[in-house]
């Protein structure tokens, strides 16, 4: 099976393709870091960095599925906003790509990632039916990571779109759980007493909330619903563009760093990451864990 790999960012797509055995041709996406980081893990790939609403799909090698992650912001509750932001419309704009690379190329499969609000979205029924008009059918699975041996609860849409008569449904049994306390990196840095001069009171009342309930060692979420502590004996929460999460042990704590956060998204441990922290957060925490794309796509050759 080939593939290619539309808004690859990272290469969390590709990188679960690849562990399924499929040879992904073609990757592209618009910021030129992410496409240096996808190239240095998949030097065997072609590579463009282009706004693919421009991209001419006649240059992109013929292939068996399509695989896109199109921009998720302006659909996600946490970060989307209401109709009418220009930067959030043209975010959710990126999905009509998929419509005209698939209508060019026409592969038996194409699998879409996004948020589950990406169903709710004004235009979603229009872009449903470009798809079946190209002769695919849709087939919307909300899948959450920590199914798929990911230690982070990680929920989302995935459309399974094959040019068949009926839909494909997805069978797949739930993985045995990995827990937050399997990405903790014990050569870690960074910590700091929890009293520190300083450290805000929101910050501090969710460490004594944790750990009134997890005892002295948990993690804390900075932003989000959690107001307490999260257990290392459960999956860490989901993983955002942004430092979220912060390690208490003892009277100190130290935010995760990048290892913790590759194994949180269940990416290789010698799967290479820009230097910078920041970049590196912002391309995982817009990835797809690369388990869940392999546990897909075994089971959509399974059933095809």
């Amino acid at each position: 099976m080939t593939a290619i790999d539309l808004f690859a960012g990272a290469g969390g797509f590709s990188t679960g393709a690849r562990a399924a055995g499929v040879n992904v041709l073609w990757a592209g996406n618009h910021w030129p870091e992410a496409v240096q980081v996808h190239a240095n893990n998949h030097p065997d790939t072609i590579h463009i960095c282009q706004d693919l609403h421009q991209a001419d799909w006649s240059k992109v090698p013929s292939h068996d599925l399509l695989m896109a992650s199109p921009c998720c912001q302006g659909h996600s509750r946490a970060r989307g906003k209401e109709n009418g932001d220009p930067q959030h419309d043209a975010s959710r704009s990126t999905a009509w790509a998929v419509i005209s690379a698939a209508e060019y190329h026409r592969p038996a499969h194409i699998l879409v990632e996004n948020v589950p609000e990406f169903c709710k979205w004004a235009l979603y029924p229009a872009w449903r039916m470009a798809i079946e008009a190209l002769g695919y059918s849709v087939s919307p699975h909300v899948i959450d990571a920590a199914d798929h041996g990911v230690p982070q609860n990680r929920r989302r849409l995935f459309l399974v779109c094959a040019r068949s008569k009926a839909p494909l449904v997805l069978f797949m049994e739930s993985k045995q759980t990995r827990t937050a306390a399997t990405i903790i990196d014990d050569t870690a840095s960074g910590w700091s007493n929890v009293d520190k001069l300083g450290r805000s009171a929101r910050t501090l009342e969710r460490v004594r909330n944790g750990r009134q309930v997890f005892g002295e060692r948990f993690l804390i979420a900075y932003y989000g619903s959690e107001h307490g502590g999260r257990s290392l004996d459960r999956p860490i929460g989901t993983i955002t563009t942004k430092d979220r999460y912060a390690f208490v042990s003892g009277d100190q704590m130290r935010m995760l760093n990048i290892t913790e956060y590759r194994r949180a998204m269940g990416f290789p441990a010698d799967y290479r990451l820009p230097e910078n922290h920041a970049n590196a957060l912002k391309m995982l925490g817009n990835a797809v864990c690369p388990p869940v794309v392999t546990d897909i796509i075994n089971e959509i050759r399974r059933i095809a």
